[in-house]
């Protein structure tokens, strides 16, 4: 499995990001997507997960603001940030977990800053 994820840049405060992860190889139905972010010095933390069959789960932090959706048939995750903090700024990685395998993808640098 592979994971390439895009979208990330610079933002002013206040703005709106979409992150967007494709996974290939292969994918069994019942598995998770999510995001995490590691910001400089600090362990790498979960943002939002979506199970297959919808179910989401988010960060206190960002709950209100940010939105995770997928397209189960083009196995893809998208991560909508709205109202974007500085301190959402961190490289941020897709993960797909199946059949109690974690796979990650490359990060992408999220920076909000005016």
């Amino acid at each position: 499995v592979q994971l390439q994820a895009s979208g990330g840049g610079l933002v002013q405060p206040g703005g709106s990001l979409r992150l967007s992860c494709a996974a290939s190889g292969i994918i069994f139905s019942n598995n998770v997507m999510g995001w995490y972010r590691q910001a400089p010095g600090e362990q790498r933390e979960l943002v939002a997960t979506i199970v297959h069959n919808g179910y989401t789960n988010y960060a206190d932090s960002v709950k209100g603001r940010f939105s995770i959706s997928r397209d189960k048939r083009k196995n893809t995750v998208t991560l909508q940030m709205n109202s974007l903090k500085p301190e959402d700024t961190a490289v941020y990685y897709c993960k797909m977990s199946q059949r109690a395998t974690d796979y990650w993808g490359q990060g992408t640098q999220v920076t909000v800053s005016s």
